[in-house]
């Protein structure tokens, strides 16, 4: 059927704080982290510590001038590390279910998962669903046709972008003459099935690294490209940013893991916990370090892979990581 009309989506590479739109749509985790504290930081100034919400509530607040969006949506969440890929999915659903009476046109959110370490294509691809699944149900403010997912780091838009533009080429969710919308391509509607609700299930690796920002490159281009292309999810903990157990989630999350990659470049206390707690698992351990002199001597008997590089890293990973899948798969680990 003949579409009528349209959704743009798109990826803004921009700092929130300075993003015009009609409503930026935020989440709190029963606590403020990134964009989240900063966009409520200029909020207070203007409102006197405005309420945010529960868990499960939403909280619309007119900006007053202190961001450059007209109203700020708080939607209530489970804290960060109860805040999996099934919660990022109903965030995005949940946004725009909550603005169906509100007549807007330009909408903006924020990607969520990868700034406290759960794979960030996965992360991207779990919100998009919930976006799509309140189009396709009808649950969004009819008023709108623009939704911007705000990122400020460069590379990380320049991934996300390339990730929107594979699963939504045309850049519009198209919605046909009766509103219901346009079924995006098979591959499209396989891979957003899944995103979310399966993604917990879904094989991973966890990074035992160094979450600080001299590493990033060293992740996302050297790690996760390597993890992605061999089927798995990639993740890290950002012990700084989680508040509670946060041990337990790493724990859990190792205990689960396909395999872990350590880079001990740097001798980072939290990553040689981190080893010695997946050996004791017996999960598969990958070890990587830049400069050999880094190793500490309980780890100086272990295979190491050493690297250069960032590119010689990616290399060596898509070389090493199928391998070491294959060993577990025959062991029947």
């Amino acid at each position: 059927m003949k579409s009528n009309r349209a959704i743009a989506i798109r990826i803004a590479e921009a700092d929130v704080l300075n993003y015009a739109a009609d409503v930026l749509a935020l989440k709190h985790a029963q606590g403020l982290f990134g964009a989240d504290a900063a966009v409520y930081t200029r909020l207070a100034q203007n409102h006197r510590e405005p309420k945010l919400p529960k868990l499960g509530d939403v909280a619309l607040i007119l900006s007053l001038g202190a961001v450059a969006a007209d109203r700020v949506l708080f939607v209530g969440v489970q804290p960060l590390q109860r805040f999996g890929y099934a919660e990022i999915r109903e965030f995005g659903r949940k946004v725009l279910a909550s603005l169906v009476d509100e007549k807007i046109s330009h909408l903006a959110l924020t990607i969520h998962g990868p700034g406290f370490g759960l794979d960030e294509i996965e992360s991207f691809k779990s919100e998009l669903a919930g976006i799509i699944a309140a189009v396709s149900d009808g649950d969004f403010p009819q008023t709108l046709n623009s939704i911007s997912i705000v990122e400020k780091s460069h590379s990380r838009a320049t991934r996300l972008i390339a990730v929107l533009q594979e699963l939504v080429p045309s850049g519009f969710l198209r919605i046909d003459n009766q509103g219901a919308m346009v079924s995006l391509g098979d591959t499209t509607q396989d891979t957003l099935r899944s995103a979310g609700d399966g993604s917990i299930a879904k094989p991973h690796i966890f990074v035992a690294m160094p979450f600080v920002p001299e590493m990033d490159d060293v992740f996302h281009y050297g790690i996760q490209g390597a993890a992605n292309a061999a089927g798995l999810l990639c993740e890290r903990a950002d012990l700084a940013t989680f508040s509670g157990d946060i041990m337990q989630w790493v724990k859990d999350r190792i205990a689960n893991a396909e395999m872990i990659v350590a880079d001990l470049s740097s001798a980072n206390p939290n990553v040689y916990l981190e080893v010695g707690y997946a050996w004791g698992c017996n999960i598969p351990t990958v070890l990587i370090v830049r400069d050999v002199n880094d190793l500490k001597f309980d780890v100086r008997g272990q295979r190491c892979v050493v690297y250069k590089s960032i590119k010689e890293l990616e290399a060596s990973l898509a070389r090493e990581l199928p391998g070491v899948l294959k060993n577990k798969s025959l062991s029947g680990a």
